[in-house]
């Protein structure tokens, strides 16, 4: 048992312990007592005994009182002559307000009232101040076990509301730890992913002409190490190696460079461009920007030497840009993936406010479409 901290139960044995030796040793040494003594002394241990069962049972004990209490005064001893009996009716009713359930505490106050008003007349020699005075201790007994009971309340909502608070912090940072691994996980793939398929087609080309045409795969052995050198550059600013004014960061000035570099591949890809241009926030040039990076990778992966275009389409409240090739949709034994760059898109355009619409093609080949919203503008119904 801790002492320091005892338990309910602990505090209502010894509560009542105290309760109990004080009536019976009133009962039996007082002069005043009316009676059989032995009567007084079953009445005052029925009457402290009652207090183990104050918090569980308030209302059934107050009840109890009431008729020990009653049957007290009428019987053998005026309650009013007895000092250790009104304890348990004082104890009650504080427990009455800190532990009964909504209109119970009143019911209990109710009844410990009525009693005190019933034991004072059934004195003949009761005056008014026999009912005043211990009811007034009743109800400020009462009210002050109904205060704690607000306060522990009070208490126990704030904790709750601190306790959810805090869960909601963690759920918060583990979502931010996840998002931020899933943003790092999408820009190495579309960045590993564009930049190992230029470099699996350069390399299988030099390996084909290197006996025939060295200067050809000295310029595919080129290739092969810009785009792997591009490639590192694009991890070490994404992993927070490099700072970020140290290399480019991806837009849609960046297109012709990615076209250029996707052509040496060997893929025969062109640019079209038509509209004014228009403000576009950074984060949807970005995300349009990987959107065709991954779809030329994709075009390599499946188009093979196919004909591949890149229009942007320029309009007053959006820009659309559509990637189609030609190809017949097999796929490269050696450039297989995993699958996750058409879902990576579709997060990185619905993350600004787009929409990406991708598939095959009737006449043959496959198309990826989307258009986001210029600065400050909607997308067309």
């Amino acid at each position: 048992m801790n002492w320091r901290d005892p338990s309910p139960r602990t505090v209502d044995y010894a509560l009542t312990a105290v309760v109990l030796v004080a009536a019976v040793s009133e009962s039996l040494l007082l002069e005043t007592v009316t009676g059989p003594r032995w009567v007084n002394v079953v009445l005052a241990i029925a009457m402290s005994v009652l207090l183990l069962w104050r918090r569980s049972h308030p209302v059934a004990t107050s009840a109890a009182l009431a008729v020990l209490g009653i049957g007290l005064s009428s019987t053998v001893t005026d309650s009013s002559e007895l000092v250790a009996t009104f304890f348990p009716l004082l104890i009650l009713a504080y427990s009455g307000g800190a532990y009964a359930q909504g209109r119970s505490g009143g019911l209990v106050l109710a009844i410990l009232l009525v009693t005190v008003c019933v034991v004072a007349l059934v004195d003949e020699g009761a005056t008014a101040s026999d009912i005043y005075f211990p009811g007034i201790l009743v109800t400020l007994c009462w009210l002050g076990g109904r205060t704690v009971r607000l306060r522990l309340h009070r208490a126990a909502e704030l904790h709750e509301t601190a306790a959810l608070a805090a869960e909601q912090r963690e759920r918060a940072a583990q979502q931010a730890v996840a998002d931020e691994r899933r943003r790092i996980a999408r820009e190495m793939h579309d960045v590993v992913a564009h930049s190992i398929s230029i470099m699996v087609v350069q390399a299988g080309g030099a390996r084909r002409i290197l006996a025939g045409d060295p200067a050809r795969a000295e310029q595919a052995a080129a290739q092969i190490r810009r785009a792997g050198t591009d490639a590192l550059a694009e991890m070490d600013m994404l992993l927070g190696v490099l700072e970020p004014g140290h290399v480019t960061v991806a837009a849609l000035d960046g297109l012709d460079e990615l076209v250029a570099r996707t052509r040496g591949a060997g893929l025969p890809v062109t640019l079209a461009v038509s509209g004014d241009r228009k403000p576009l926030p950074l984060g949807a040039e970005q995300a349009l920007y990987r959107v065709v990076q991954e779809a030329l990778t994709n075009a390599i992966k499946h188009a093979g030497s196919a004909v591949t275009t890149v229009t942007l389409n320029w309009s007053e409240d959006q820009l659309e840009v559509r990637i189609v090739d030609r190809g017949d949709g097999g796929a490269n034994p050696e450039l297989t993936g995993a699958g996750h760059g058409l879902i990576g898109m579709r997060e990185r355009i619905l993350a600004v406010g787009g929409e990406l619409v991708t598939g095959q093609r009737a006449d043959g080949g496959f198309e990826v479409g989307a258009r986001v919203p210029v600065a400050g503008g909607m997308l067309p119904v």
